[in-house]
């Protein structure tokens, strides 16, 4: 990792002053492919008020200097919304169970650099601490092979996933709706999970 960046992590109410930041960073990031967010900030405080809410919420806050570059966020699943909750129980897992990662967004400069391998990691050694989940998870969005604005030069996140020991499970799925950037209108888009089994 580059010597000028700097990760703090931050649980609970300490997270609260970095909620704009992490606003801001989900709506740059997710600008891109697969996201394609419009953004807004009316969807982002309500969005975040989860995290804000759970005493167990967890952020890694990357740093250059006083500058916030990236943020990564998890929460155990039981403090999570029913939609994100539902697929679990519906197939017979605990949610009391699971660590929930959030976000891992970075602005494109940092990227390469291993600031997304620490995310994972310091995520993983927060949830182990608290010595009652037995997996980890996060969920991505599915866009198809053929999408009209799937760049040319488009790489897939699942090869670093499964890297960090990240499992694909199509039977575990929910739905979200945003405003893809361009359009006039909310949709649906499928969000699919990934599970990973902590170590005893």
């Amino acid at each position: 990792m580059a010597p000028s960046i700097q990760l703090k992590t931050l649980t609970g109410k300490s997270i609260e002053p970095f909620i704009p930041d992490l606003a801001r960073l989900r709506i740059e990031v997710f600008r891109e492919f697969p996201y394609l967010y419009e953004g807004d900030m009316d969807y982002e405080k309500n969005y975040l008020s989860t995290y804000s809410q759970s005493f167990e919420s967890f952020f890694v806050v990357a740093f250059d200097d006083h500058d916030v570059v990236g943020m990564s966020t998890g929460l155990p699943m039981s403090h999570e919304t029913d939609a994100f909750k539902t697929p679990f129980i519906d197939r017979g897992y605990d949610p009391e169970s699971i660590f929930y990662f959030g976000e891992s967004v970075l602005q494109k400069s940092y990227r390469g650099l291993g600031v997304g391998v620490q995310f994972f990691v310091k995520r993983e050694v927060y949830a182990q601490s608290l010595k009652r989940f037995t997996h980890t998870a996060f969920c991505a969005v599915e866009r198809s092979e053929n999408h009209a604005s799937r760049p040319s030069d488009y790489q897939s996140l699942d090869t670093f996933w499964h890297k960090r020991g990240y499992r694909k499970h199509p039977e575990l799925q929910t739905e979200y709706s945003w405003k893809d950037v361009g359009e006039a209108e909310e949709t649906n888009k499928p969000m699919i999970f990934w599970l990973k089994k902590l170590s005893d």
